[in-house]
């Protein structure tokens, strides 16, 4: 029971330490930020930290958004996402981010025989007294 215990606290300790931030991201400091908004709604901001985080937008309040995010995964690997927002919802962009699997031959063949063939009704009473 005690051994249980301890590999219990040890893989607590070891989550916790995995969690919090390295010392890199912690001291992470604002290089740049400029933000500018308009009378007539319109506004636009960036910025960029020490640690390689980075953002912009545009837009009009309520109405439209554009912009961009970058920032570096724990891997290193950098990860840039796009975006634009409107009246017909968010749309990002990004390499990262999950695209639905492709649709399998034998339902795409499926498709195009139902669009070449299209059904034929029988109209009730014809031919018939």
């Amino acid at each position: 029971m005690n051994k249980f215990l301890i590999l219990i606290v040890a893989t607590l300790a070891l989550a916790c330490a995995q969690a919090r931030p390295d010392a890199y991201d912690a001291a992470a400091e604002t290089r740049e930020y400029k933000s500018d908004l308009k009378e007539d709604g319109s506004y636009n901001y960036q910025y960029q930290t020490s640690n390689g985080i980075a953002g912009q937008e545009s837009g009009v309040g309520g109405y439209y958004a554009s912009g961009s995010s970058a920032y570096y995964a724990p891997d290193g690997q950098l990860v840039q996402l796009t975006y634009t927002a409107d009246e017909n919802g968010y749309h990002p962009v990004g390499a990262h981010l999950p695209t639905p699997p492709p649709i399998p031959a034998a339902i795409l063949k499926s498709l195009e025989y139902i669009r070449t063939h299209p059904h034929q009704e029988q109209r009730q009473g014809q031919g018939r007294f």
